[in-house]
């Protein structure tokens, strides 16, 4: 459960062109957990799919969809220029879209390049975008004027990751907090209002996984996870709570944690990294953490994983096989592997979970006690489907690295 602070700073981030329609303000959604409250999706579709709304060419990217009910934002590379867009939702035309040099200084992922790969952040009357060489920006939601810029490598050359940024920045109260590396300045928190920063702490080289903001004991408490640990810090200025080892190659940690109100944190990471939950406890100013269990099977390359109940559900594996897997989070069993779904990413709606394989094919199924009962499937998309769906309501909104589709999914 998120804490009324984070509630309050997310309807703030809202407050501007809010509509009555549901919202997908950041990375993982309401409540930055991939999970949605509401009716289940309908358990059927039409033979050739789910009713498709619109269609249309976009350029290649991995950033993944937010929208304020109205309008959707997203980014992708163009050249050697990102560009940030506003589409409307219910038409997919285009209200503006902001090209914008995006350099790109490093040397992995010959896959990938320049492509970006962090999900924009409705801050506000900002929409904040971090590309793949880490140039933080933010727009007037409204008009697309850019309002500020900052660049999170500057001055630390230490900081820079291999395979470019991925982390998708979070609003609270009235900062945006994200991770940049380096000596000082591991974590950054900026004004959204003004870009000017408020505080950077740690020294913390970076991984690839996304910052969340958790109620633990009655304070907001900033999560972060990073090159070779998972830490806790105070949101409003930096101060280091606690922090546990987490270490994995050359520090591919992606998944962002989840956590549920039984004060449990799982993370999970590829490259030998594994998976474990740690049980945090807040006693006054102090925060006590405990090992719950570690297992190097439970291995999320670069997706990410939803909690229902006492079950966590991710795809697991490295560069082969990653079948579909439910975790006890109580006990670090795995409970099964459905391999009926290749290596997909997740969002839960009303107990049940929409899945997209990385080759574009949806599915929805409910998790049992053995596996997967799939009720429907579908291929919607032909290029590389690496990026989490949205989901508004009962419209689902899908990219891969060429187009972005809405679907109806009832």
């Amino acid at each position: 459960m998120i804490g009324a602070l984070v509630v309050a700073a997310l309807a703030a981030a809202l407050a501007a062109g809010a509509t009555e329609e549901p919202a997908w303000p950041q990375w993982g959604g309401p409540n930055r957990n991939f999970v949605v409250a509401g009716p289940a999706p309908a358990t059927t579709w039409p033979a050739d799919g789910p009713r498709e709304l619109w269609r249309r060419p976009l350029g290649d990217g991995l950033s993944a969809i937010v929208s304020d009910g109205a309008t959707l934002y997203t980014l992708y590379r163009r050249g050697d220029a990102d560009v940030a867009v506003a589409l409307e939702a219910a038409s997919g035309r285009t209200r503006w879209e902001r090209a914008f040099a995006a350099p790109f200084r490093e040397t992995c992922s010959h896959r990938l390049g320049p492509i970006p790969r962090a999900a924009p952040l409705i801050a506000g009357e900002r929409l904040i975008t971090v590309s793949a060489g880490g140039l933080m920006n933010a727009f007037e939601r409204e008009t697309g004027r850019l309002a500020w810029r900052q660049d999170l490598y500057a001055g630390a050359p230490d900081a820079v990751r291999a395979c470019g940024y991925s982390s998708s920045p979070l609003a609270f109260e009235d900062l945006v907090i994200t991770t940049a590396g380096g000596k000082g300045r591991g974590v950054v928190a900026l004004h959204a209002a003004t870009g000017e920063v408020a505080w950077t702490a740690q020294d913390f080289e970076n991984g690839y996984a996304s910052p969340l903001v958790i109620d633990l004991g009655g304070r907001p408490e900033l999560v972060v996870f990073t090159y070779g640990e998972v830490s806790g810090l105070d949101p409003r200025t930096g101060a280091l709570e606690w922090s546990w080892p987490h270490p994995a190659d050359q520090g591919v940690n992606v998944a962002m944690p989840v956590w549920d109100d039984d004060r449990l944190l799982f993370v999970s990471s590829a490259y030998n990294g594994g998976g474990r939950v740690l049980e945090l406890t807040r006693r006054g100013d102090a925060v006590d953490v405990r090992e719950v269990w570690s297992s190097p099977r439970i291995r999320i390359h670069f997706g990410n994983a939803v909690r229902l109940g006492t079950r966590v559900y991710a795809s697991s594996g490295d560069f082969g096989a990653a079948p579909f897997a439910a975790v006890d989070i109580r006990t670090g069993e795995i409970l099964w592997r459905d391999r009926s779904v290749a290596r997909s990413t997740v969002i839960g709606a009303g107990g049940r979970l929409i899945l997209l394989d990385e080759d574009g094919t949806l599915v929805l199924a409910t998790p049992g006690e053995s596996g997967l009962t799939v009720h429907a499937s579908a291929p919607v998309l032909k290029g590389r489907a690496w990026t989490v769906p949205t989901l508004c309501g009962s419209t689902l909104y899908l990219r891969d690295s060429a187009e972005i589709v809405a679907l109806r999914i009832g």
